[in-house]
């Protein structure tokens, strides 16, 4: 069963949730997703005959003229940082909280598989400035205190205005080089789209690869379906009110929106950075299985 926000009753444990996010996806899948993932040398083991040859050590042969073949245990080989927008607009719709519900179970599902492998996690979390950032970590113990700031934060006043550009410049410098980025944000800020991408091209110089995730709530924000009739929109960072009946300006609204993540499809592909749309009404296995992808690819 493919698990959505609308199938979960409550978000009081987050590290189950996770966990069987995972489990149900991990079960859906037709071979481990862990198999073939990167090594650590452990020991050899006599060579015999039918096997593969792939792992056959010609060095050890050359010296003693017998075939050992080399066994391997897996290893810590990737360090991932999830970066969480928390500004005021993730947490719309108002009475659900959706976009920030959804990004905080996906980085929790992602943070439980990242552990499950031995591979070290961070957490950012911003929205004008950088709130909150751990420290990359392998162990369970740090996965555990992920998880419950991760809860705080469904549970937190959201302050500030959505500032991506900024904050993506700062960890640029700050997270080990070579990680895997992934970002879960709206793309709400002010301001035109040449900043943002000299940032996301800021972690690609620093030889990060980045997943960027855009979590929105399709019907109302990119379709704009609201009842016609005369309604009041309040921008949830600025406060700014709107007055207007959405048919009116529905048309106009989607050529607009269609045109803006056109763009940024086509310049994060010029940077090799992958972008994923994500709706919150759609299953969890949207984003695990572009994070598995994404994992894979960097082996």
């Amino acid at each position: 069963m493919k698990i959505t926000l609308k199938d979960i009753a409550q978000f009081n444990h987050l590290d189950m949730l996770a966990q069987q996010l995972v489990d149900g996806f991990i079960t859906g899948l037709h071979k481990s997703p862990y198999h073939g993932f990167s090594v650590e040398f452990a020991e050899h083991k006599l060579y015999n005959f039918g096997e593969s040859t792939k792992h056959i050590d010609w060095k050890v042969f050359a010296r003693t003229d017998r075939l050992y073949t080399k066994q391997y245990e897996e290893e810590t080989n990737l360090r991932c940082h999830l970066i969480i927008d928390q500004s005021p607009s993730m947490y719309y719709p108002t009475n659900e909280k959706d976009k920030i519900k959804f990004a905080v179970l996906s980085a929790a599902s992602i943070a439980h598989l990242l552990i499950k492998q031995r591979d070290a996690v961070g957490v950012t979390l911003f929205s004008d400035q950088i709130n909150y950032q751990s420290a990359q970590k392998s162990t369970s113990s740090h996965l555990h205190n992920l998880l419950i700031k991760l809860g705080d934060v469904l549970e937190e006043q959201p302050l500030g205005q959505t500032n991506i550009t900024k904050v993506i410049h700062e960890m640029a410098g700050k997270i080990p080089k070579r990680s895997l980025v992934i970002l879960f944000t709206d793309m709400f800020q002010n301001g035109g789209t040449d900043e943002l991408f000299t940032a996301l091209q800021h972690l690609k110089h620093n030889l990060h690869e980045v997943l960027l995730f855009h979590i929105s709530d399709v019907s109302t924000e990119l379709e704009f379906d609201f009842p016609d009739r005369p309604s009041r929109f309040v921008d949830m960072e600025t406060n700014e009110i709107v007055k207007v009946n959405p048919n009116t300006i529905r048309e106009s609204y989607q050529k607009q929106m269609s045109k803006f993540y056109k763009e940024i499809k086509i310049r994060c592909g010029m940077l090799k950075v992958d972008f994923i749309e994500v709706n919150t009404a759609e299953p969890f296995d949207k984003v695990l299985g572009a994070y598995m992808l994404k994992r894979k690819r960097m082996q």
